[in-house]
């Protein structure tokens, strides 16, 4: 196995591919990325057995015998980055020892047999669908921050995949807030699947999608789902859960409609943030006839007081909110105007673009 490799050439799937290897691991061959060499063509892998992703690049020169090894994955990219640019990198596999040469620089890797690397069970069958890469993307940015962390409800943890006839709808909430964006593509399919994506799984696939017109080639299985371009392919396996029924935490009786400036908006939770509970990130929303006014306070007797114009004509109503949730929307939203939909103060609130939107946000009020 010997081949040579250009530094800019190596770097950019290197880097993708180490971004999926954990630093710590029970495994050691799992702090490793598997090198696959086939004629012309060069496969990098890295997996923490519940993501994999393989990048490929094309070899400018073709080497002259195939072959496949793994070696450590950061000591790798880390001899990458380090390396002028313009280099070529000239691999050889000696002694199951690596050495990697460029210029007057010599690097020798441990290695560990590729036989022993495992990879992400494929599983059967499963619903395929063509998308760009900027469509799903946008699926993903507008909701991905609504995703629970380390919720014991491990579902929480994730996103929701729907696909329906004609529609791939992707759905996050951590229990006080729920994101929903619908991309309506081409899907033929009879009854309705919902699969749940992991959270790292979310954050990967987002980190690869940067050729926006391109496509992607997606794979929705039962435990597994599975993303290919002509640069990568990507794997990941489900979450084994049951979403909650999202639908029946849509706003259904809103009464009262604002609609005002996103930015004015924006700006003005922001600035009231400032003196709002740094546990609790209450604000209190005061409408009246197209005013609303913002206040907030802290447990050391400050407070901020923000009065927004806004278009509204109703009784008033005071109700609390989550400011970080507010902010949170409003930084994913696109538009000059927004509406908030409401009802009454203990009910939640739903965020959407006044004009045609793919996407709602729903937020629960707080007791302040």
């Amino acid at each position: 196995m010997k081949f040579v490799i250009s530094r800019e050439a190596l770097l950019r799937p290197l880097n993708l591919v180490a971004g999926v290897v954990e630093r710590r691991q029970t495994l050691p061959i799992l702090s490793n990325v598997m090198l696959v060499l086939e004629g012309d063509q060069l496969s990098i892998t890295g997996t923490d057995l519940e993501v994999e992703l393989v990048g490929r690049v094309q070899l400018e020169q073709a080497p002259t015998a195939d072959g496949e090894i793994t070696v450590p994955a950061r000591k790798l990219a880390d001899i990458c980055k380090s390396l002028p640019d313009g280099s070529d990198l000239e691999f050889s596999l000696e002694d199951q020892r690596v050495i990697v040469r460029s210029g007057r620089s010599r690097f020798t890797l441990s290695t560990l047999s590729a036989n022993d690397f495992p990879n992400v069970e494929d599983g059967a069958g499963g619903h395929q669908l063509t998308v760009k890469q900027g469509d799903l993307k946008r699926l993903i940015d507008r909701t991905s921050f609504a995703m629970a962390q380390q919720d014991v409800r491990y579902y929480l943890n994730g996103m929701l995949w729907e696909l329906k006839a004609g529609q791939l709808r992707v759905v996050a909430t951590d229990g006080h807030r729920l994101a929903v964006c619908t991309l309506v593509t081409s899907i033929d399919i009879a009854e309705s699947l919902q699969v749940i994506l992991p959270r790292k799984g979310v954050i990967e696939l987002a980190r690869l999608l940067i050729a926006e017109n391109e496509e992607v080639d997606l794979v929705i299985g039962s435990n597994h789902i599975r993303a290919t371009t002509s640069e990568f392919t990507f794997t990941s396996k489900l979450v084994d859960g049951k979403f909650p029924d999202y639908d029946r935490v849509l706003p259904k009786g809103s009464t009262k409609a604002v609609f005002g400036s996103r930015e004015d908006l924006r700006h003005a939770f922001s600035r009231a943030a400032i003196l709002s509970n740094e546990k609790y990130r209450g604000v209190r929303l005061m409408l009246s006839d197209n005013n609303v006014q913002i206040l907030a306070n802290n447990p050391e007797q400050e407070e901020a007081e923000e009065t927004v114009s806004v278009d509204y004509q109703g009784e008033s109503l005071e109700i609390g909110f989550n400011v970080s949730y507010l902010l949170d929307v409003l930084g994913v939203l696109r538009g000059d105007k927004i509406k908030i939909s409401l009802a009454d103060a203990n009910s939640s609130a739903l965020l959407e673009e006044s004009e045609e939107s793919d996407s709602m946000y729903v937020v629960m009020p707080m007791r302040l």
